[in-house]
């Protein structure tokens, strides 16, 4: 079968992602089809061509006369009978099976017998379309990002009847047009919403739950995992009702707990709270459409709670680990005195001695002064033995994730902690509670989680308990803002925000590879390209630690006793094997041996 040249494609559906689509494909020579029923959507498509090419043309990227080729390739017509000379057709109109299916039905009668028409859906089955059409092996997905022309990556699906010639004449357009496509099979979501939309179904049910409000959410998962936007303000983005189709389509599927749609969101789709495109979703905006966030009844009180914290001019830090030392690190740089303890005196001089060059590469790096740094580490007082908290004002422990261990420590700080003190744990996924028990002050024991590494992460988990008094909590929060971090609160549960909804995530990206619908490679370029991730999902299990995940993971299913939270077997195997990631030189990657 010859591959069509794909000089001329139409375009069926001149929404936002039509007219991105459009948008990419005239600026790269071909001439574009744009069809639409409604006369002021194409009035829409051609006005915003015209405004991104004469952007173009005033940052010099292309010439007038450029400009005005690419406006003469883009035409607008509202029949589908304009498709009858295009070679391939690609349709992004709402997603709504019925309505895809008389699209495909009408292009049927009307394109010549080798084009390819191709569905822009992120939801419903490729594979059904095709079965439905008159040429089923013509038939594929071409599923582009929003804004299609910023985003790299194209999935292109096939379903059991494309033909291998339709597949290879896309890819070769995908990368013609600069994209970077994956090939994939014919699932709800593909890979990238397969696991974007399992993530925020989470994090609007976290919401929903009132676990945590939606500013802090929002906040723990940007500054928590370096994505570009957090879950609840990127729904309102995608749209809660687009969101709520392809839920509905992947539980439909799979019968996963975690794929049946928060009723948050069935409850604001129905209400016509649909995000932005309405003027408000889980946040209100300026106007319809606008990116312009406005204060309503749900947006926090600046002054706060009302509590006041107790003061605090020491610090303890319990533990002579990496977190240990970056977290007496931050609170020395912000002008506390520190004592830093561990398990011996030789163990802490070595923990401060690893202060010291952190401190030494920050005024290598224009980061701090040598008197700054002489001064920080003046405030950073070495013990070996926890005699030495007797009159720090908070104690934050940052030993091994073992209860056993931590609650020890606790019954340990509660003999030698002056009255008044505030206790914090830095657990990621054990009971707050449990430590505070382990005390005869509960009320004084608080969460304070914070990320590796403590000098560069700003987020601070601040986790109070159902004993947790105001004013410590009130502590805790203060504290954050003087060492330069972000605080969010949440309550006393596995995971606590990041956790609960970052595992999950990597959970269901091993039981793809697992099910071997997509490759590790791929899967990370497409949550990287597709999603703006700072990492993939193998990268970031590698670099976090496979056991350290696993027994994450197990701590979630433990707590929630959802099937659906369950450990991935193919985690649980690499880590019985001892492939653990970069730290043991193989995980889902090989590494190099230091």
């Amino acid at each position: 079968m010859d591959r069509p040249a794909l000089r001329t494609i139409a375009v069926v559906g001149l929404g936002t992602m039509g007219t991105g689509i459009a948008d990419i494909l005239a600026r790269s020579g071909r001439e574009v089809i744009g069809i639409d029923t409604n006369d002021a959507a194409a009035r829409h498509a051609v006005a915003a061509l015209e405004a991104s090419t004469a952007r173009a043309v005033r940052r010099e990227r292309m010439s007038e006369s450029e400009r005005r080729e690419v406006l003469s390739r883009f035409r607008t017509y509202p029949d589908i009978e304009a498709a009858a000379e295009a070679e391939l057709v690609i349709e992004v109109v709402p997603e709504d099976y019925d309505t895809k299916c008389q699209v495909f039905a009408a292009l049927d009668t009307v394109v010549k017998p080798g084009t390819i028409l191709a569905t822009g859906t992120n939801a419903l089955s490729v594979t059904r379309l095709a079965a439905d059409s008159d040429r089923p092996e013509r038939v594929l997905g071409l599923h582009f990002f929003n804004p299609a022309p910023a985003m790299k990556l194209v999935e292109i699906v096939s379903s059991v009847l494309t033909s291998p010639e339709a597949v290879a004449t896309v890819t070769e357009l995908a990368h013609e047009l600069g994209k970077d496509p994956i090939a994939v099979g014919d699932r709800p979501g593909f890979v990238a919403d397969g696991l974007l939309f399992g993530y925020l179904n989470q994090a609007a049910a976290m919401y929903e739950a009132r676990y945590a409000s939606r500013e802090d959410i929002d906040a723990a998962m940007k500054l928590g995992c370096g994505l570009p936007m957090g879950p609840l303000a990127l729904l309102d983005l995608i749209g809660i009702d687009t969101a709520r189709t392809v839920l509905d389509a992947m539980y439909a599927e799979s019968h996963d707990r975690l794929h049946a749609p928060a009723p948050v969101l069935r409850q604001l789709s129905d209400a016509g709270l649909t995000g932005r495109k309405a003027g408000r979703g889980f946040y209100t905006y300026e106007s319809p459409g606008s990116a312009t966030v406005v204060a309503d009844a749900l947006t926090p009180d600046p002054a706060g709670s009302g509590a006041h914290g107790r003061p605090v001019s020491s610090v303890g830090v319990a533990g002579s680990g990496t977190m240990a030392s970056g977290i007496a690190e931050v609170f020395a740089k912000a002008g506390y005195d520190t004592v830093l303890v561990a398990r011996g005196a030789e163990k802490a001089e070595a923990a401060k001695a690893r202060i010291a060059s952190s401190f030494s590469r920050s005024v290598d790096k224009g980061r701090m002064t040598g008197e700054q740094r002489d001064a920080a580490l003046a405030r950073i007082t070495p013990a070996g033995s926890l005699d030495a908290l007797a009159d720090v004002d908070l104690a934050v422990e940052a030993v091994a994730e073992d209860l056993e261990v931590k609650r020890q420590l606790f019954a340990a700080l509660d003999k030698v902690c002056k009255e008044g003190a505030v206790l914090a744990t830095t657990t990621s996924s054990l009971p707050v509670v449990a430590c505070a028990r382990a005390t005869s002050r509960p009320q004084d024991v608080v969460g304070m989680h914070f990320f590796n590494p403590a000098p560069a992460m700003k987020l601070v988990e601040v986790v109070r308990t159902v004993l947790t008094a105001d004013d410590a909590h009130a502590t805790v929060r203060e504290i954050c803002g003087q060492i330069r971090k972000h605080p969010v609160d949440c309550g006393d549960r596995a995971g606590f925000i990041v956790n609960a909804l970052l595992f999950p995530y990597l959970n269901n990206a091993v039981k793809m590879v697992q099910e071997h619908y997509a490759t590790l490679d791929d899967i990370d370029a497409a949550m990287r390209l597709g999603g703006g991730y700072p990492m993939g999902p193998f990268e970031l299990l590698d670099v976090v630690g496979l056991d350290v995940s696993l027994a994450i993971e197990r701590v979630l299913h433990r707590e929630f006793r959802d099937p659906g939270l369950a450990p991935a077997p193919l985690l649980e195997h690499l880590v019985a094997a001892g492939c653990l990631g970069r730290k043991s030189g193989r995980g889902f990657r090989e590494y190099a041996r230091r």
